[in-house]
């Protein structure tokens, strides 16, 4: 009985958090798509005014969209330990 009850408990919990978990996980991804989106977009605007500042344009966006990606994977992690609770 105490097998049986540990296991309805886990399982419970798991498709609780599983739903929340993937939609924080969609936001996440969301918003970064949104950002790099938007930094991709302001960059081709900079560069068509001013063609001469390309490479310190290219190396500023490569830079923000690697920060980005980064906050949008810890951000991904946090949700995937949701699922394991």
């Amino acid at each position: 009985m105490g097998l049986f009850s540990t296991l309805s408990t886990t399982l419970a919990e798991i498709t609780s958090l599983g739903p929340l978990a993937a939609i924080a996980a969609g936001i996440a991804i969301y918003g970064a798509a949104k950002g790099i989106g938007g930094i991709g977009e302001r960059a081709c605007e900079a560069i068509g005014r001013q063609p001469e500042a390309k490479g310190a344009i290219q190396t500023a966006m490569i830079i923000s969209a690697a920060l980005i990606e980064g906050a949008t994977f810890f951000a991904l992690v946090i949700c995937m330990m949701g699922l394991d609770k």
